[in-house]
């Protein structure tokens, strides 16, 4: 069950606002609310294995070209699924999520 929920009053560029469940903070309202419904589907056996902010390095020709970091990834169905709560796409994000079906044939979710 979700707790306790903390919104900061500072905005990001694109107008996300920092918040905080079960003293966890997040960088956007949608993130901690996109959270609260994973760890539902957690609590009833949906999905398993669910982690925060996962780490993904990108590179080609063992040269390390940007990281990429997860929102969530989770298995659901014996799959594993890498999600990303997104407002704006911008560029970057973009030529990453390129970049994370090129080298690791991976398809991000996007949620909104």
């Amino acid at each position: 069950m979700v707790g306790r929920i903390q919104i900061g009053s500072r905005r990001s560029k694109y107008g996300a606002k920092k918040t905080i469940v079960d003293g966890i903070k997040f960088d956007s309202k949608a993130e901690a609310a996109r959270y609260a419904v994973l760890q539902k589907l957690a609590h009833i056996g949906l999905i398993k294995n669910l982690r925060m902010q996962v780490v993904y390095k990108l590179a080609v020709n063992d040269q390390l070209i940007c990281k990429y970091i997860a929102d969530f990834v989770y298995e659901r169905n014996g799959i594993e699924v890498v999600e990303d709560v997104k407002g704006m796409r911008t560029r970057e994000y973009i030529l990453k999520r390129k970049l994370m079906k090129a080298v690791f044939g991976i398809q991000i979710k996007e949620t909104k």
